[in-house]
Parts: C-alpha cells; structure tokens; sequence
C-alpha cells in the first residue's frame, strides 16, 4: 500500500510525538508542570498562560480548590454508571439550577456533546409540540463544537465542504441582525441558536439588545432559544453567565470548558418544560460520574464566593485598559469582548506570528483570526501577570515594526 505524504511525514516525527496522530501544528515543547497562571516545560521553562486550555482552565492551573476536591472524590466513589444517582452529581445540578434559573440538567464531558444533547431536545420538542419541526437556526460564523451534527450547527466557511455530507436543518442568520432571523422562519423551525460571545470567531459579542429581541421574538413565534455559553458561562464574562448581561434567560443552556476547571465535564440545561426526554433517548457512558462533577461542585463554589465575580469584573476592566493603551501604541484596532474572554484587533493579518513570537519569549496567546489576538486568562490573574503579558506583546510587536 503507497502511503500519503502526510502519513509518512508522520513516521518521521522524532519519539515522542510519532505516535501521536497530528491533527493540529503543535510547537515541540513538553509541558510538566502548571499553578496558577504559569506552565513549565520539561526543561524547566515558565510560560505564562493566556490561553488556559482555551478558557478551560478558569481558576488557573491545579487551584487548590480542585486539587482537594479530586483527591477526596478519587477515595471515595469515582464512576458508579450514569444508571444510578451520586451525591455529587445531584449537587451540582442544584448548584447549576440556583445560580442560573433553569431547571434540569443533563452532563455530558465536552461542549460538542452538550450542544449535541441540546439540537436532539430542541428536536424532541419540534416532534412533540411543533407537528415535528426540526430547524434550528444558527448563526454565521458561530462555534458549537466538532461532532457532524454541530459542524453542521457552526458557521465556520473553513469547514463548509468538510466531511460531507453534513446534517441538514440549520439556516445561517447574521450575528446582531434581527431581520435575518425573522426571514429565516418557516413552519419547520424549532429554535434559535448563538453564543453570547462568538469566541472562536474572533470574540464578537452579540449586543445586549439584539438577544433581548431575539428572546422577544422566539417568545412570539413559540420558539425554543438555546445559548451556547460553554465559552461565556462560569464566570467569564464577570456574571455566572453571559446572558445575564442581557437580562433575558434561554429554553436551554449549553455549559463546559470553565465548568469542570480543566477536566472534561460539561452540561446541557433547560427549563423543565422544554425537558421531553424519554429513558433511553439520551445517555452516556461517563455522564455525570461522581469525580467530574465533584470537581464542578468545588468550581461553582468558588465562583460563588462573595466578591470573586467582582474582582473579575475588575480585572477584566484592567486587562481592556492596558489592551487599549497597547492597541493605541502600536496602531491596532482596539478591543473588544467582555470580561475575561477579550480580543485585541490588530489592524493587519500578523495574528499567527505574534503569537509565535510571544512563545519564544515565555507567552501562550491566541490567534483566532489572523488579525486577532484572544485572551482567555485565568479568572484570578492578576494585575502583575497582566503587565507581565503586556510588556512581551509589546516587545513583539515593536520588534515586528522594526
């Protein structure tokens, strides 16, 4: 058999990465160690960390917190079957349904899998109180995660001939444009589809009045709202969840990455009338297992902790400032985003090299767009890291003027 170029590439890669399947470019560094805002290296390299496992890691590497909460769950009870009832599992769902206001909540263990859990409920619903309508609709250039079903749901061109065929029944409206979404419903729609913040698009916020039409409009038309905040929820945006900025609340609410503080866990949220499943529609082999969802019991906890969504509001504050002022230093195009989930336009397609530069010298940052930067630090950086950062992109990019 004749193998592909990219499969004998792949043999050639020097132990120990040639038995790992490349499926993105990764720099040939090893990490071993991470606390707080910092990574090392196995050679004893720090880096400060602004990417945070892509906003994953939102108390910052091996808090405490997290650390006590999985070395306790680890002796006691660590995956008894989604079949059965654990006491960190019901206590988590509590701690969800208080903080946000929805009712029932179903865990899975990545973002795709609960925004999969949501297009099968909005479906389930279509079928039982729409005469079965199953179209959802989504917007252009939004994320919802790597399964067929929400690749089809994302609006990313990338990927618009990849892995066809893809699964029918998700129109594509534009962010912050009312008027696309009306045009968009028929009689086989069953709901609307966004994130609060589109984070892999660039960090695009959909305005505070554009969701509370939205949310008036789906009301109108007897449609579900489903908001994807598994990048915007936990706290990231300076409230327990993004569409608190807006003052509305959705049908169903996708959560993860900041919800398990580094370890998979997810979860699909809704209001009890919207929850029509059956036993045996949905399920999950590690779903809701006891140690996951210890660990998302402790995060919650510490999120709810007087002051501490306050001090992210504050911070957030701070790291817009000192972006704007390096923005205006190096002729960029300002700043956008919310909280601690921001990016940084810089006005010319250098994103890539800025961010290769900025980790030779000790920095992980992000470049969604090749004229963005994002930043997705931990929710207790601090002012000292966030000056430390500045001063290395500022290096970079008057190097790269140079």
């Amino acid at each position: 058999m004749t193998r592909s170029p990219a499969a004998a590439a792949a043999t050639d890669l020097p132990d120990p990465f040639a038995a790992l399947m490349q499926i993105t470019s990764r720099p040939s560094v090893v990490f071993t160690e991470g606390r707080g805002s910092w990574l090392r290296d196995e050679d004893g390299k720090d880096y400060l960390d602004f990417i945070q496992g892509w906003a994953v890691n939102c108390l910052g590497h091996c808090p405490d917190a997290i650390v006590a909460a999985m070395m306790t769950q680890a002796g006691r009870l660590i995956n008894c079957s989604p079949s059965y009832y654990n006491a960190p599992m019901i206590r988590l769902a509590e701690l969800i349904s208080r903080h946000s206001g929805l009712d029932q909540t179903f865990f899975t263990n990545s973002g795709a899998e609960a925004n999969e859990g949501a297009i099968k409920l909005a479906r389930k619903w279509g079928e039982t109180q729409r005469a079965g309508a199953y179209e959802i609709i989504t917007m252009d250039h939004g994320f919802h995660g790597r399964t067929l079903a929400t690749m089809s749901a994302s609006g990313k061109p990338q990927w618009e001939r990849l892995f066809e065929p893809k699964v029918p029944g998700f129109p594509k409206a534009g962010l912050n444009d009312l008027d696309s979404v009306e045009r968009l419903i028929g009689p086989n729609t069953v709901a609307v589809m966004l994130e609060p913040i589109q984070g892999e698009a660039g960090v695009f916020p959909a305005a505070n009045e554009f969701l509370r039409d939205l949310r008036e409009l789906t009301r109108r038309e007897g449609l579900l709202l489903i908001l994807d905040e598994i990048q915007t929820g936990i706290g990231r945006t300076g409230t327990f969840f993004g569409f608190e900025h807006a003052g509305i609340a959705p049908d169903i609410m996708t959560l993860g990455k900041g919800l398990g503080g580094g370890i998979p866990l997810a979860a699909m949220v809704a209001h009890r009338d919207v929850c029509c499943f059956a036993p045996g529609d949905q399920g999950g082999t590690f779903n809701g297992n006891a140690f996951s969802t210890a660990v998302g019991c402790a995060v919650m906890e510490e999120i709810a902790k007087p002051g501490f969504l306050a001090t992210v509001v504050q911070t957030g504050l701070y790291l817009s400032a000192s972006l704007e002022g390096l923005s205006r230093r190096h002729h960029g195009g300002g700043v956008r985003g919310k909280g601690l989930l921001l990016a940084l336009d810089l006005a010319r397609e250098i994103g890539p090299d800025v961010a290769a530069k900025a980790f030779q010298r000790g920095l992980l940052i992000n470049a969604p767009r090749a004229d963005t930067l994002r930043f997705m630090p931990a929710l207790t950086v601090t002012r000292d890291e966030i000056d430390h950062m500045i001063g290395i992109l500022d290096q970079v990019l008057a190097d790269m003027a140079a």
